[in-house]
């Protein structure tokens, strides 16, 4: 699967060439800041199916959190497009709303972090629900 994406004002593009290993959504604290409130829709992948075709991102991890995931976004209009967690450093997940046809991605697989959710958060149907990471 060949997808492509990037920032609001374009100095920052991508493209993913491989296959979509998760769709999901989290509903933690931190992605409900990031995201303005709505919790945050991704793609999962493998890392190397991912490049930049265009610019280069800002990177940002809590400083304390040793285990807190990079967000990269651009720098020029702050768009959040992927992170990478040091816990899973094959890994990289790609935000819906950066790619160029978000109606791609479907349908969210599963949830994480609903134990943080709020009363205006709608969980999908048919989705695996994990009240925080799978294994904490």
């Amino acid at each position: 699967m060949t997808l492509t994406g990037g920032c609001l004002c374009g100095a920052l593009r991508f493209e993913i060439d491989g296959p979509v290993r998760m769709r999901g959504l989290c509903l933690c604290r931190t992605c409900q800041k990031v995201s303005g409130g709505a919790g945050n829709l991704f793609v999962g992948l493998e890392a190397a199916a991912f490049r930049y075709t265009r610019g280069e991102p800002r990177r940002f991890a809590r400083a304390d959190a040793s285990d807190a995931p990079a967000r990269e976004f651009c720098a020029e209009c702050g768009v959040h497009v992927a992170s990478r967690s040091p816990k899973a450093p094959g890994g990289l997940i790609v935000k819906v709303g950066a790619l160029d046809d978000p109606g791609a991605f479907g349908k969210a697989d599963m949830v994480f972090w609903t134990q943080e959710k709020q009363a205006f958060h709608h969980l999908p149907e048919d989705a695996t629900i994990f009240e925080r990471l799978p294994g904490r």
